[in-house]
């Protein structure tokens, strides 16, 4: 089986959820939609047929949904193949800004969330269903409005937090993270943002790495479920 990786920016690879699909058999195919980091990029991308693969997974960015001024045509080519992915009936598992995009290619909406919300927070399970209630990282500035025929599976003061359509789900939490790949993200954007937010990146950092093999076990529930009984493989 051949999943497709779409990863927005050099931050935003599967890691976790990656693990545990090639620990399912899936070969995990990559598509880089810039290997710069703060590039948004202003060109279209040809993503190819979703139905060349068994699943899509679009990944999280730094960038919006909604932002096309910066990040130009690719966003509108990308919202397009996951229709396209929809209406073929691949499943696709969207993460933060990818289940922000399947929300929108299939008729929800991405707005400017109240507020951010980064670091661990719980989930509200909104109905009795596989997905683990947490603690999951967050690290968004947006929310969304899934689809008017999706189910919601989880929300918390600041919006929906998961959803389901078919057999695809959207997360905005961030079900890939270990303690390297948050290395490897302040290397990418440095400690301005936490500092702005008031969050001390040491205590980050610690919490990150005490949580980890817990994270792991719901990453693997997580990407368990979704494969049995949302994508139905």
């Amino acid at each position: 089986m051949r999943a497709l990786v779409i990863v927005h920016d050099p931050g935003s690879e599967a890691v976790l959820v990656g693990d545990r699909l090639e620990h399912h058999g899936f070969t995990l195919d990559r598509f880089e939609i810039t290997t710069v980091a703060n590039d948004p990029v202003g060109s279209a991308v040809e993503l190819g047929d979703p139905t060349d693969y068994d699943l899509i997974v679009p990944m999280g960015s730094i960038w919006s949904v909604y932002d096309t001024d910066r990040i130009g045509s690719w966003i509108s080519d990308e919202l397009d193949f996951l229709r396209l992915a929809d209406d073929a009936d691949v499943p696709v598992f969207g993460v933060c800004f990818g289940a922000q995009a399947l929300a929108s290619a299939l008729g929800g909406r991405v707005t400017r969330s109240s507020q951010p919300q980064v670091g661990w927070h719980p989930l509200d399970i909104a109905i009795d269903c596989g997905m683990p209630s947490g603690p999951w990282m967050q690290w968004h500035y947006d929310c969304f409005e899934p689809p008017t025929d999706a189910t919601v599976l989880a929300q918390d003061q600041i919006g929906v937090q998961a959803f389901t359509v078919r057999r695809h789900l959207g997360v905005q939490f961030h079900p890939e993270v270990t303690r390297a790949h948050l290395d490897y993200w302040m290397d990418l954007s440095g400690t301005e943002e936490l500092d702005d937010l008031g969050i001390n990146l040491a205590e980050l950092l610690e919490e990150t790495s005490a949580r980890e093999p817990e994270v792991r076990q719901r990453t693997n529930q997580l990407v368990d479920w979704f494969i049995t009984d949302i994508a139905k493989f």
